[in-house]
């Protein structure tokens, strides 16, 4: 017998028989967040020797003529308008005719197709309006970014059914509707796993019908645009404890739309996160009633929200953040 062998037989794997024991099996969120996304270029560095060849050969991102032309019309005069000290020392918010130029230009909308109103202007873009507008006004920025990365227009998209798309999407992308994404909790941070937002599946009654739908309370913080939003894009955890939906009682991270006037919704304070003046505060739901067809993609997406927050949180990390800096 090798020392190989011997090692293997009687230390490698007793310790990984008492080991496979000893730690708590893996939850459903959590194989969802590792199996959630995928990896480029980075898979190399973390390989401990990356192929820098790959990353050379990629090709060099570029604006279309149209992108260009944005950034050289609406872009521009949008940053003539933007006075970041009168902003934050002295209305304390942009000043309405930013707003309305905002939506006039669907800067709410740059990342929503044309078909439902919107530019449909592709990553880079988004990156070098953010980048722009930041070298001016970070309030004006931040505004910008929200509705086009932690906003609800990405999961609705990628996740959302065809009604829910033709509803809103159009909507988003006018600036008829203000989006924001609610996942920060009072208590948790954004730390999804650990939210104590939830919500049951129960019978209620919404505009005069009795529906199917989820009796919604929620404590969350720190969300950007909530104070002015008209629509929240809120992440919670889902139970059903009387089985209406099938046999499973704890459904797992669920994402929903809010209309922001329904009954026992509360927004309208406002943080001032390291004294920067862009829109953003707290927002409560105490016993909110919502259909189920509210849930981003409908009943077949109950459960798959961390999914939804990875797609969400991977545009603004990856794009919308670094573009500030």
């Amino acid at each position: 017998m090798s020392l190989r062998s011997v090692r293997r037989d009687y230390l490698t794997r007793p310790i990984h028989r008492w080991a496979k024991r000893a730690l708590p099996k893996m939850s459903e969120t959590e194989r969802a967040a590792i199996e959630a996304g995928d990896v480029w270029w980075d898979a190399e560095l973390f390989s401990g020797n990356p192929d820098w060849r790959v990353l050379m050969q990629a090709p060099p991102a570029k604006l279309s003529p149209e992108e260009q032309a944005f950034l050289e019309g609406p872009v521009r005069e949008l940053c003539g308008m933007l006075d970041e000290w009168k902003i934050s020392w002295e209305e304390g918010d942009l000043p309405p005719e930013v707003w309305r130029f905002m939506r006039e230009k669907k800067f709410f909308g740059m990342i929503i197709p044309k078909k439902y109103g919107g530019l449909g202007f592709s990553a880079f873009a988004h990156s070098e309006v953010i980048r722009t507008l930041s070298s001016r006004s970070n309030t004006g920025a931040v505004t910008v970014m929200v509705p086009n990365s932690l906003g609800p227009g990405e999961l609705l998209m990628q996740f959302g059914t065809d009604a829910q798309r033709d509803h809103w999407l159009p909507r988003l992308a006018s600036g008829e509707e203000i989006p924001c994404f609610g996942l920060t909790s009072a208590q948790a941070g954004s730390d999804a796993a650990a939210m104590t937002d939830t919500g049951v599946v129960c019978r209620g009654s919404f505009n005069g019908k009795e529906v199917l739908g989820i009796r919604l309370n929620w404590r969350k913080r720190y969300i950007t645009l909530c104070p002015v939003a008209t629509v929240l894009g809120l992440a919670f955890k889902l139970y059903d404890p009387d089985g209406l939906l099938g046999e499973k009682e704890d459904i797992g991270i669920t994402v929903a739309l809010i209309p922001t006037n329904l009954p026992g919704v509360t927004t309208g304070r406002r943080h001032l996160p390291a004294f920067q003046f862009f829109q953003n505060g707290p927002t409560e739901g105490k016993d909110v009633f919502i259909p189920l067809d509210f849930v981003i993609g409908g009943e077949k997406q109950a459960g798959r929200g961390w999914r939804m927050l990875m797609a969400a949180l991977a545009a603004g990390r990856g794009i919308s953040l670094p573009s500030l800096s």
